[in-house]
């Protein structure tokens, strides 16, 4: 299984890519994983914009990947309970799961029918940039939970 984590936006900064590199390779022990930045829609109305980023999420997506939609609307997981997920789609025999960051006025319709799964990872706003730092955190969590490893403490 792989796992790819598409977010919408310009690159990471400095302070955030650091962290950010440092979670995927260790990931990459685990799972092969990769990043797709998609570029904002140059839109002006939100509307549009979802639509035109949209439109490059589902082209970048294959019919048998596995959809999880980061939502602020979306169902709370602790990290045990990402390990569950992440566990319970590789019994699936998943190809692929991706993760989804969507752009500054949330995703299209379409793509939350898409979602396999539309998860919140808090009741709290944050920058997008940032937002790719928790996730990648937190999956390597999950992994090293799979994993029976000491990183994560209960």
């Amino acid at each position: 299984m792989k796992l790819s984590i598409f977010s919408v936006g310009k690159a990471n900064d400095s302070y955030i890519k650091e962290g950010v590199d440092q979670f995927t390779k260790r990931i990459g022990h685990y799972y092969p994983i990769d990043w797709q930045l998609i570029t904002p829609s140059k839109l002006s109305e939100p509307v549009q914009i979802k639509k035109g980023e949209a439109s490059s999420i589902i082209k970048a997506l294959s019919v048998t990947d596995i959809l999880i939609l980061l939502d602020e609307k979306g169902k709370m997981l602790n990290s045990p309970g990402l390990a569950n997920l992440i566990q319970q789609k590789a019994n699936q025999s998943a190809q692929r799961i991706v993760f989804l960051i969507g752009g500054a006025y949330g995703v299209d319709d379409d793509i939350k029918k898409r979602a396999n799964f539309t998860w919140s990872i808090s009741d709290l706003v944050f920058p997008h940039m940032l937002v790719r730092l928790i996730l990648a955190e937190q999956i390597y969590r999950a992994c090293s939970i799979l994993a029976n490893e000491k990183y994560h403490h209960e």
